[in-house]
């Protein structure tokens, strides 16, 4: 398979990148929301204690919802734009989240590594905005 120098070729690498994308974050987002929901006790011994464990629920059920939306993706052949904005202002905003109260040390530290995998999805996603026609011809 070639990424560069047929004529279908440069379509490929946004489009492969753009599905894995999909499916990394969509995973990884969803995995990440069903542990506050399934073990709250662990997830707090990993991220710290807690006082509103209402709110650690109602925030893990929209990110359960958000990664399954990205997995769904995989499976619809449509614009690729509301894809690439839900992937991209959740990623822009859990990341900008996770740094900012991480470092003012009002949440755990280990939100900031959440923060570095967030800003790496952001900054795909910023590279597939720009190569939205790209992947509406695939």
């Amino acid at each position: 398979m070639r990424f560069i120098g047929s004529s279908t070729g440069v379509f490929m690498l946004p489009r492969k990148l753009y599905r894995v994308l999909l499916w990394v974050q969509g995973v990884y987002t969803l995995l990440t929301a069903l542990w506050g929901l399934i073990d709250i006790d662990s997830f707090m011994a990993v991220t710290g204690p807690k006082t509103d464990i209402w709110l650690v629920k109602t925030v893990s059920v929209i990110l359960v919802a958000i990664g399954v939306a990205l997995l769904s993706f995989l499976w619809v052949q449509s614009d690729p734009l509301p894809a690439i904005l839900l992937g991209l202002l959740t990623s822009a905003g859990l990341a900008a989240i996770d740094f900012y109260y991480s470092g003012r040390e009002v949440i755990s530290w280990v939100y900031a590594l959440d923060g570095i995998a967030e800003a790496l999805f952001t900054l795909v996603w910023l590279y597939l905005l720009s190569q939205r026609k790209v992947l509406q011809k695939t």
